[in-house]
């Protein structure tokens, strides 16, 4: 047998020692007072010859531990430094023939070690579940995997650069920040000019007290406007990493199957959800009216909805309606009433902003990130359109409540699934840098 596939096993007990695993070991011949000598010969003899794979019980220091069952998964693996060569590459072409060219090959990621080697974070946009979580699984990857010494966080989003508050991160100083909901570094909207904070970091520069500074990994939270800004930065070409973690609490992010704090977020809609089904089920034809984040993407009034299972009507951007006529809203809210005496409606913030067109044409905002403002359509439709329609042109009394859970649920700490989900997230813009 291959001496690789051949674990050798010792064991180490006290004399006079009896227990199950004990007994297991030593069978029924050996009693518990078997010598030290007669034990450990018998534990080499007898299971020298079992395979590593096929070992239960291995050697501890002081007892006997079951081994790690995780150790033979494909997926795992001891923790350490993994840096690659400055001279790797990787061809674009994988099959190539022999006469071929040399091709274009692209520098492979992963870090290069260096010396010396400082990072910063900062947060941008609106609140979302798990920013902490990233933050603290960023710190401590570049901490304990890397050696990075020193890693400071930028306050108050990109204006932290005007400012240049910051503040020190150590995985002790992040230890349970993903508890909180929030950010620890705070946010801003807008003030990604570029020209600014790249002037301010070379200005920076210069000054010996922040010497730090000096082309740093950046990595940068936050949505739209924020990487927007990322890609400004890097377009003056100073020699600085910067690495960009998408938030979106909506996941209406394309190339990936899912934001982190899309999870939390359908999680803790269920408790606006089933406060307006408990509100409209008790009274006489009552209607509950849920809005939830979505300017774009229905995604998280999708899937809130087929968890519920308590919603009947679900109003996406991705799905035009319209309220008269049949098919319409209105005709779905009478036919639901009559059969059941009770309705529920989700609809996302983006739904049916055609329907609002003119209001939107005549305001023209924008938000400080340069996001288009939109109206209220929950609003919307529940104090003027359907109540307007049933009191006023069926004459049909209806009691509906309106709830607008936004803020409750950008606030909140990330769950279980989503901290998991952030420490994925976490190793892969990590390396990058």
């Amino acid at each position: 047998m291959d001496t690789e596939s051949v674990y050798t096993q010792r064991v180490v007990v006290e004399a006079g020692h009896d227990s199950h695993t004990w007994r297991k070991l030593t069978g029924d011949n050996f009693s518990s007072h078997a010598s030290y000598a007669d034990l450990r010969q018998r534990s080499v003899t007898d299971m020298g010859s079992v395979s590593r794979t096929d070992k239960k019980i291995v050697e501890g220091e002081f007892c006997y531990m079951y081994r790690n069952p995780l150790q033979d998964n494909p997926a795992y693996s001891v923790v350490k430094y993994h840096f690659v060569n400055e001279d790797d590459t990787v061809p674009q072409k994988i099959v190539v023939q022999k006469s071929s060219p040399g091709g274009i090959h692209f520098q492979r990621g992963e870090p290069r070690q260096r010396e010396d080697v400082y990072a910063c974070i900062l947060t941008c946009g609106g609140l979302c579940p798990g920013l902490n979580t990233v933050i603290k699984d960023v710190v401590c990857r570049l901490s304990y995997m890397y050696g990075v010494k020193m890693i400071v966080g930028i306050q108050g989003g990109y204006r932290g650069f005007y400012a240049r508050n910051t503040i020190p991160l150590t995985p002790k100083s992040v230890n349970d920040i993903h508890k909180r909901g929030g950010t620890i570094l705070g946010t801003s909207r807008g003030g990604h000019d570029a020209i600014k904070i790249v002037d301010n970091i070379q200005d920076i520069n210069q000054k010996l007290i922040y010497r730090w500074f000096l082309f740093p990994p950046v990595y940068i939270i936050g949505g739209d406007g924020t990487q927007k800004g990322a890609a400004g930065i890097r377009r003056r070409g100073l020699k600085l990493a910067v690495a960009g973690t998408p938030k979106t609490t909506d996941n209406d992010i394309a190339v990936i199957d899912k934001s982190f704090g899309f999870d939390t977020a359908v999680e803790e809609a269920q408790r606006a959800i089933n406060a307006a089904h408990v509100e409209a089920e008790s009274m006489e034809n009552g209607i509950g009216v849920v809005k939830l984040m979505g300017c774009y993407g229905g995604f998280i009034a999708v899937y809130a909805t087929v968890a519920s299972r308590d919603v009947d009507c679900c109003l996406i951007p991705e799905s035009p309606f319209y309220l008269e006529g049949k098919g319409g809203l209105f005709e779905c809210i009478e036919k639901r009433l009559k059969e059941n005496g009770h309705m529920v409606i989700v609809v996302a913030e983006g739904a049916g902003q055609e329907l609002l067109a003119d209001s939107i044409r005549s305001m023209g905002h924008e938000d400080a990130s340069g996001n288009k403002l939109l109206l209220d359509v929950g609003l919307w439709l529940s104090s003027q359109k359907i109540k307007d329609y049933f009191t006023s042109r069926q004459k049909m009394r209806i009691n509906l409540e309106y709830i607008d859970p936004t803020y409750m649920i950008r606030a909140i700490p990330s769950n279980e699934s989503d901290n998991v989900y952030c420490t994925l997230l976490a190793p892969s813009a990590v390396p990058n840098n």
